[in-house]
C-alpha cells in the first residue's frame, strides 16, 4: 500500500479503492457526529423527563458536549502530532464511541454530563484532521470541494441520523438515540481501516502545531467562527419546544421538519465548497448575511407549518460557510494545519454554547421561544465585522500566513 505525507502535492489519488470512498468512509464519522451533537438537543426533554430534572438544567449536557470539542480539539492535536493520520482518526472514533455508549448507560443527570463531556473531545479533531486528509486526496483546486464531501456525513445527520434519533428516543426511550450513535463510530473505525492508506504525519511537531496560537489571522478566523456561526444555534438549540408550542406540530411533523434542516445543510455544503473553490472571502461574506436574514424570518414563519419548513431549510443552508472557513484556515495556519483545522471545530461549538446561552437569555427574560430566532440574527452580523477587520489586517500585512498574534 502507498504511503504519503499530508504536505505532498501530489493530485494522484492514493486511496487503496479510491478517494472517493476514502471520503465515504470520513463523512460516516460526521454522520456519527452530527447524529449525536444534535440528536441530543431535539431529545433534550425526554432525558429531562427520564432523569427527573429540569429542561434548563439538562441542557447543561449539551454546554458539555461543546466543552469538550472546544478542550479536546487543540490537546488530542497537539499530543498526537506525530501518530499517522488514519490511526488518528481511528482512536478517535474509539473514543466518542465510547464517549455515546457511556451517555446511553448513564443512570444519572451527573454522569450523562460527564458522559456527554468525554463524547465532545475528539469531535474537533476528527474533522479537523478528516478534512486535510480528504484535501490531499484531490487537486488544490478541488479542496474545499472535498471539505464539503466529507461534511456531508455531517449535513445527512440531519435528514436521516437526528428524526431518527429523535423518533427512537420517543419509541424506544433517549438511551437508544446514543446508543446507535456509538454503533456508528464503530463503524467508522472498521471503513476508516479499509478504506484509506496509511498517511503519515509528516514534518508535523509538538512544537509545529503550538506555532498556530502565534497567528492573528488564525484567532480573527475563529473569532468569526464563534460570533457568527451562533445565530443558527440560538434557533436550533430551542428548535423541538418552538415546533412544539408555537407550530403546534406533530412528533412525525417534528421529525420531517428536523429532516428539512439537514436537506438544506447537504445542500449548503455542496454548493458552499463550490463557491469556497472560486472566491473564498465572499463566500464567507455571503453566507453570514444569508443566516441573518432567514434566521430573521424565522420569527414570523414559525408560527405556519409550511413557513416553517421553508424556512428551517433556507437556515440549513447556513451551513455553506464551512468549506470557506476550513480552508481559510488552512491558509492563514502555516506549518500548523493540523491543529488549526481542529480548532475550527472548536470555534463551532463555542457557537453553540454561545448561541444556547443567548438563546436561553431572551426565553428566560420572557420574550418567548420565537426571540431565539431575532437573537440569532444579531450575531452573523458581529462575524461579518470580524471578517472585516481580519481583511484590514491582511491589507496592511500584505499576506495572511505571517501575521503573529504577539
Amino acid at each position: 500500500m502507498q504511503q504519503v505525507t499530508l504536505s505532498d502535492n501530489s493530485p494522484t489519488i492514493i486511496a487503496p479503492r479510491g478517494a472517493g470512498m476514502a471520503e465515504l468512509a470520513l463523512a460516516i464519522g460526521g454522520l456519527a457526529i452530527g447524529t449525536g451533537e444534535f440528536a441530543s438537543m431535539s431529545i433534550l426533554p425526554l432525558v429531562a423527563q427520564d432523569l427527573g430534572t429540569t429542561l434548563p438544567d439538562m441542557g447543561h449536557m449539551i454546554s458539555a458536549y461543546a466543552l469538550g470539542v472546544v478542550v479536546g480539539a487543540p490537546l488530542i492535536t497537539i499530543f498526537m502530532a506525530r501518530m499517522p493520520r488514519r490511526m488518528m482518526l481511528m482512536c478517535l472514533m474509539l473514543m466518542y464511541a465510547v464517549g455515546n455508549i457511556l451517555g446511553a448507560l448513564a443512570p444519572t443527570p451527573g454522569l450523562l454530563i460527564v458522559a456527554r463531556f468525554v463524547a465532545g473531545i475528539p469531535h474537533g479533531a476528527y474533522f479537523g484532521v478528516a478534512a486535510l486528509v480528504a484535501a490531499a486526496l484531490v487537486t488544490p483546486d478541488k479542496r474545499a470541494q472535498a471539505v464539503g464531501r466529507v461534511m456531508l456525513g455531517l449535513t445527512v445527520a440531519n435528514i436521516v441520523g437526528v428524526p431518527l434519533a429523535t423518533w427512537l428516543g420517543q419509541v424506544m426511550g433517549w438511551r437508544s438515540a446514543f446508543a446507535i450513535v456509538g454503533g456508528l463510530a464503530f463503524l467508522t473505525v472498521a471503513m476508516v481501516f479499509v478504506f484509506l492508506p496509511f498517511i503519515a504525519a509528516g514534518n508535523a511537531s509538538i512544537r509545529g502545531e503550538l506555532g498556530v496560537f502565534r497567528r492573528l489571522q488564525v484567532w480573527l478566523t475563529l473569532l468569526m467562527v464563534a460570533i457568527g456561526f451562533g445565530g443558527m444555534f440560538a434557533m436550533y438549540t430551542y428548535v423541538t419546544p418552538t415546533l412544539q408550542q408555537i407550530t403546534h406540530a406533530s412528533p412525525l411533523e417534528i421529525s420531517v421538519l428536523l429532516g428539512l434542516i439537514g436537506v438544506g445543510m447537504t445542500v449548503g455544503s455542496l454548493v458552499g465548497g463550490w463557491l469556497a473553490d472560486r472566491n473564498q472571502t465572499a463566500a464567507i461574506f455571503g453566507v453570514l448575511v444569508w443566516e441573518a436574514l432567514v434566521l430573521a424570518a424565522f420569527a414570523y414563519t414559525s408560527a405556519n407549518l409550511w413557513l416553517t419548513g421553508l424556512n428551517l431549510f433556507l437556515i440549513g443552508t447556513g451551513i455553506a460557510v464551512v468549506p470557506a472557513v476550513q480552508t481559510r484556515l488552512m491558509d492563514v495556519a502555516g506549518d500548523a494545519q493540523t491543529v488549526a483545522a481542529a480548532l475550527n471545530h472548536s470555534a463551532f461549538n463555542i457557537a453553540n454554547a454561545l448561541g444556547a446561552w443567548a438563546g436561553g437569555m431572551t426565553i428566560a427574560a420572557g420574550y418567548g421561544l420565537q426571540s431565539t430566532a431575532l437573537v440569532g440574527a444579531i450575531l452573523p452580523l458581529g462575524g461579518i465585522a470580524v471578517l472585516a477587520i481580519a481583511l484590514a489586517v491582511e491589507r496592511n500585512s500584505g499576506t495572511r500566513a505571517a501575521v503573529p498574534a504577539a
